[in-house]
């Protein structure tokens, strides 16, 4: 038998997101955001406030990359989302992290993380229920050692972090349990 719990956002898993973005000076701010996902086939819409200072850097420089976190480097993505940096502006330096300039928009591509997304801004979807940044993604880069023989991003070598929002714990991938747009065509032939 089933127990309601209430109005919870009860959708798992979450990516671990890191959004990096250039201020008004090109210093470097990173956040982690576990509210996106992809909403096309080139873009992804971000779930955030107007608060932020990330959202003021997107829209000053219509452009930000997204970086999926990885186990290896949980400790600073974890610190990207519980320091703010319009209160700690060098929040990505007490990392010790590296970045470079991405060469497809203005906004840094994080070196420590195995994956990411060059988007450009696309739209601000602003109404009474969300804000939402969705941006089209222009390129994706990947570390080799996350690629399968065939230049595929290998999801198990990827050890992409994702949070569980009712315990607010992290995770990685388990096993493949099954291949998409395959399995289901056994119900096909019924």
């Amino acid at each position: 038998m089933k127990k309601d719990l209430g109005s919870i956002p009860a959708v798992f898993p979450m990516p671990v997101l890191m959004i990096g973005t250039y201020d008004e000076e090109d210093k470097i701010d990173v956040m982690n955001a576990a509210w996106g996902q992809i909403c096309d086939y080139d873009k992804i819409i971000l779930s955030l406030t107007e608060t932020h200072k990330t959202t003021a850097n997107i829209k000053l420089h219509k452009a930000f990359t997204v970086a999926l976190a990885d186990e290896t480097h949980m400790k600073e993505a974890d610190y990207f989302g519980m320091v703010s940096a319009n209160q700690k502006a060098d929040k990505f330096e007490k990392t010790g992290f590296h970045a470079v300039k991405s060469a497809h928009v203005h906004a840094p591509v994080i070196e420590e993380f195995p994956l990411v997304m060059e988007c450009e801004l696309f739209e601000i979807i602003d109404t009474d229920s969300i804000y939402g940044i969705v941006g089209k993604i222009v390129n994706v880069s990947a570390d080799e050692e996350v690629l399968d023989d065939e230049g595929k991003v290998d999801v198990k070598k990827l050890n992409a972090l994702i949070f569980d929002q009712f315990r607010h714990g992290y995770y990685t991938v388990g096993e493949k349990a099954g291949q998409g747009f395959s399995i289901g065509k056994q119900l096909l032939k019924e």
